[in-house]
């Protein structure tokens, strides 16, 4: 009886010539001379430590972007951009995708209107797929997309499968979350709006090391309204835990996590500090106390008021400093948590580390690379000073939306925009086909032994 012959695998070696090949090809391909509608501005890299040696750790690049999906486009929140038609911005999104070479991408806001030539990773509806295949494997990524219900664009991580496998994965629904043990479920979950916003989770075990070596990815677009501070802070905080929920689950507590995605808020907000450790400061409980509120999608007895609502029809719109509306002042019964019970929260979960703010901190000549604390009074103890100038550059949104946060050490990272590129916002021909600003890092994945307990 014969018996099927064994499949070849590919050592270790072969698959690093492969890839540098591959990305070789790649490369030159994004260079090769374009026409107006596909220029963009390609950044250097910035190294911030010496590169180490594949016996101390893995490198790994990782890119990760809010693409603007074409569904949220609409002229009156962009008057100053001139490459708002899909047709204008796809040529730049599909250059900017393949100039830094990832090995891992991890993108936000992707819309089913996006086209599906531009590689795999405009990948949205499932019945899509069938299409799509030969793309990804001419490009040599896998994927996995994620959105919440109803929500017309979602999350993807997408990852070079001759580097990884993935083993499993996991969406968080925030609004069903519970951040308290007592009360009813309206209580346990402690939310003020129903946002249907998602973290997508997955876990990747490296080809190259087999079952000793491997990343947990997660990425994630929290709620966009500049006004619900708490909710946006409870989502953070939601996203950590299962993440770390995720790995033990899986019994790799010795695999790293990256998380990357739109956070939607700057390094100087109160959630940003419970992140990454630091005190929270008197102008940040102020922003807090303000958003303890309850929205009409949480509670629906409140009046709908008759100003635009914060619906996903308004997401990301106009003017920051829009008021909250069609809802009603938090009650204890609601179950939001308090500042105390959020700072409990956080300290019971892992802390993060910004690749930018870390990495940005250990250059000592930046240059013309102007950071967050460039333009915003920070004390020299806080965290975030070293997070971009900008990340995201409207006619009517400029902050720093995107910190990439990682648990390992960084080797080199793409410089951030300039801000005379930026004028007079995003998206720009020549520019980026986004109103953010895509970011890259290559990082340093320890090896680890496998442990008990």
């Amino acid at each position: 009886m014969s018996t099927a012959p064994k499949r070849y695998q590919l050592t270790p070696e072969q698959i690093a010539l492969s890839e540098e090949r591959k990305a070789k090809k790649l490369q030159n391909a994004a260079l090769q001379p374009v026409n107006d509608t596909g220029g963009i501005i390609e950044r250097r890299w910035i190294q911030t430590e010496p590169r180490q040696s594949s016996q101390q750790g893995q490198l790994v690049k990782v890119f990760t972007w809010n693409l603007l999906a074409q569904c949220l486009v609409r002229r009156e929140l962009f008057p100053t951009s001139n490459c708002l038609k899909a047709a204008q911005r796809e040529q730049m999104l599909c250059r900017e995708l393949l100039f830094t070479q990832a090995d891992i991408l991890c993108l936000q806001v992707l819309s089913s209107l996006e086209t599906n030539r531009c590689l795999f990773i405009l990948l949205q509806e499932v019945d899509r797929l069938e299409k799509i295949i030969p793309v990804l494997k001419e490009a040599g990524y896998a994927y996995h997309y994620a959105a919440g219900p109803g929500k017309k664009h979602g999350c993807l991580i997408a990852f070079k499968e001759q580097l990884y496998t993935m083993i499993s994965t996991k969406t968080v629904l925030y609004d069903t979350e519970e951040v308290r043990g007592d009360g009813d479920d309206t209580a346990r979950r402690g939310k003020s709006f129903d946002t249907k916003n998602i973290g997508s989770l997955i876990s990747l075990q490296s080809n190259m090391a087999g079952k000793a070596e491997g990343v947990i990815v997660a990425t994630t677009h929290l709620f966009w309204h500049p006004k619900y501070t708490y909710e946006r802070t409870r989502q953070a905080g939601i996203l950590v835990r299962e993440t770390s929920n995720f790995r033990k689950g899986l019994d790799v507590e010795h695999w790293p996590c990256i998380i990357a995605g739109d956070f939607n808020f700057a390094p100087d907000d109160v959630a940003y500090s419970l992140l990454v450790g630091d005190s929270i400061l008197p102008e940040q409980k102020d922003a807090l106390a303000s958003s303890y509120v309850v929205h009409m999608s949480v509670d629906p007895s409140v009046p709908r008021d008759p100003k635009p609502d914060a619906g996903e029809s308004n997401e990301e719109s106009g003017d920051p400093d829009k008021v909250i509306t069609s809802a009603r002042a938090a009650t204890p019964s609601d179950g939001l948590l308090s500042l105390t019970e959020l700072s409990e929260f956080f300290a019971r979960i892992p802390k993060l580390r910004s690749a930018y703010d870390v990495g940005l901190s250990r250059v000592r000549a930046l240059g013309d690379v102007q950071t967050f604390g460039s333009r915003v009074t920070m004390r020299s103890d806080r965290k975030g000073r070293h997070e971009p100038e900008y990340t995201s550059y409207t006619h009517f949104w400029k902050t720093t939306l995107d910190p990439t946060d990682r648990n390992s050490s960084v080797a080199a990272l793409l410089s951030p925009h300039k801000l005379q590129d930026l004028e007079p916002g995003l998206p720009q021909k020549g520019i980026s086909s986004s109103d953010h600003v895509s970011l890259a890092a290559e990082i340093s994945l320890p090896k680890e032994k496998e442990t008990n307990g």
